[in-house]
Order: C-alpha cells, then sequence, then structure tokens
C-alpha cells in the first residue's frame, strides 16, 4: 500500500510524492508519472550520448536536462566522465525540494549539491525559447514522452517547433536524446526532416511496451 509523503500545487495539478515499500512514486493530478523501482532507460538517456561526447570532450562536455525526475538521469551525468556542467531544468517546485532536501536525496546521493550542477526552476519550452545558452547534449525526460502528456503543455515539445528549438540549442555536432514511454513513428519522422542522424535504442520495461530513447545528431 502507497503511502502520501507529501503533496503540492503544481503546474498540471496537485503533485504528490508516495512511499510503496522501499521505493517512491511521483503522481500527477492522479496519474503515475515516476518511481525509483528502475531507471535503467533514464540512465540510458544520459549514457547514450556522454558515450559518443567522451571520446572528444572528457570532462568539459556542457549538459541540459530537462525534468528531474528522480534524480536519476542527473546522477548518471555527474558520474560519466565525459561531462564538466549540468544544467537541469525543472518547473515544479516541489520535486526540486524533494530532491533537495527530501526523500528523493538519498536516491541519487545528493547529486544537487555536486558543484557541476545548476538547477533552472523555469517552464522547459519558454526557457530554451529566452536562453542563449548552446549545449554538447541535450537530455530530455519530459511527462511521458512524445506520445502522450499529462500535461498539454508539455505536447508543445514533440512537435515540429519544439524539435527545431531543441537543435539550435545544441553546438555544431551536438546529440539530443529523448525519453519516452512508448515508440511513436510520427516523433522519429519529426527528428528525421531536422537532424543528420536519427537512432532509437529500447529498454525492457515490467509491463507494457518498451521504453524508448531516441538519440539525434546535429550536423558538424
Amino acid at each position: 500500500m502507497a503511502e502520501v509523503i507529501d503533496t503540492a500545487d503544481g503546474v498540471c495539478g496537485v503533485i504528490a510524492l508516495r512511499s510503496a515499500d522501499e521505493h517512491y512514486e511521483v503522481i500527477a493530478d492522479g496519474v503515475f508519472l515516476m518511481d525509483t523501482r528502475d531507471g535503467e532507460s533514464e540512465r540510458l538517456m544520459i549514457t547514450s550520448v556522454a558515450d559518443e561526447i567522451g571520446a572528444r570532450q572528457a570532462g568539459c562536455a556542457r549538459v541540459l536536462i530537462g525534468g528531474l525526475g528522480v534524480g536519476y538521469s542527473l546522477r548518471a551525468a555527474l558520474d560519466h566522465p565525459a561531462v564538466g556542467e549540468v544544467v537541469v531544468v525543472e518547473r515544479e517546485k516541489a520535486v526540486v525540494a524533494w530532491n533537495t532536501t527530501g526523500p528523493l536525496r538519498q536516491v541519487h546521493g545528493d547529486a544537487l549539491a555536486d558543484d557541476r550542477v545548476r538547477v533552472v526552476e523555469a517552464d522547459l519550452l519558454e526557457w530554451l525559447g529566452r536562453t542563449d545558452e548552446r549545449f554538447d547534449a541535450l537530455c530530455m525526460d519530459i511527462d511521458n514522452g512524445p506520445s502522450w502528456t499529462v500535461s498539454e503543455s508539455n505536447a508543445e515539445l514533440y512537435t515540429p517547433d519544439g524539435v527545431e528549438l531543441m537543435w539550435s540549442r545544441l553546438r555544431a555536432g551536438g546529440l539530443l536524446s529523448v525519453w519516452g514511454a512508448q515508440d511513436d513513428a510520427t516523433f522519429t519522422a519529426r527528428l528525421r526532416a531536422q537532424f543528420a542522424e536519427v537512432r532509437t535504442e529500447t529498454v525492457e520495461v515490467r509491463r507494457g511496451e518498451p521504453d524508448v530513447v531516441w538519440v539525434a545528431r546535429r550536423e558538424r
């Protein structure tokens, strides 16, 4: 039986942190978003791009993570030898708090305290639209991916305009990775229309369709 630890008014409704045995779950407006049970595909979202960057940019890569979640992706980025700086954009203040001083802190070994990390509390699309920063890698874990989203505004990230915006924030030869709860042929086509190279990697899950990570490279 899951126990509610904390709730807060979030951007897409009431957001809750629950404990279930030794794990934690994040629920948004009654819809399951994520938990701490696995994290393999979230880590793959990082390593799939960091491994390629590492050969040419060890310890210097600038990485943007869209969506803090339970911190698995951030921990993977900090542990990778290619990464020198990580910017995390997260719009839910409660998620940031749960990861900074709350129970999720123990999941990733207090990763937010690392000097290489900068957290931006903002809507990802809005922030991407106003920043002039460029990155070696963008790693996007927003909502449930392109196939379906809890928040309608999150769906904009996966439109042609959203794909173009992500492309524009990459340095030449930079890499984009996108996490999704299932494959999406339409989104794959949108990436192929904008990026020089596109591939997908899958991770089997306990129930349902495999998680998917799209990896796309901007031309050099």
